[in-house]
């Protein structure tokens, strides 16, 4: 069952001059996985995470680094999930995320949908939970800007 959707876009050139701006930006918002991508797929990544919290409904828990968009096993991409985030997504029953990302045009966009366990109890999915961090499977419907 759908449980969110977020979606998000970041404009590429005003990211960009924000990095120059605030080096230390791309140390808060990524983690060290993501750090050395172009700022194209760093863009995207971001809206990722925005659209993460979006779809949890929960711009109160606004922390990047809690979100890591990494590759599975195809390429594709997927979500880790850490901390308040992780919290809140286990709260509220998120089992699978759906993630795409793409850029072009001078923007960046991330579109993710959230997948809870159905009306009927059965889960649509399993959560694998490394400590603090939980490993969502994710389907990628789209293009990895990354």
């Amino acid at each position: 069952m759908i449980a969110g959707i977020g979606v998000d876009i970041v404009d590429l050139q005003r990211f960009e001059r924000a990095v120059a701006r605030t080096p230390r930006l791309v140390e808060r918002l990524f983690a060290e996985s993501e750090r050395g991508l172009p700022v194209h797929s760093l863009a995207a990544r971001f809206a990722a995470k925005e659209a993460v919290v979006k779809a949890l409904g929960r711009t109160d828990i606004v922390v990047a680094s809690d979100v890591v968009v990494v590759s599975d096993e195809h390429g594709n991409p997927d979500l880790v999930l850490h901390g308040a985030v992780a919290e809140a997504a286990a709260a509220r029953g998120i089992r699978r995320w759906h993630l795409t990302m793409t850029h072009d045009a001078g923007v960046a966009c991330a579109f993710v949908v959230a997948e809870s366990v159905d009306a009927g109890g059965v889960d649509a999915g399993a959560v694998g939970v490394d400590g603090s961090a939980a490993r969502v499977s994710s389907e990628a419907t789209g293009t990895d800007a990354g």
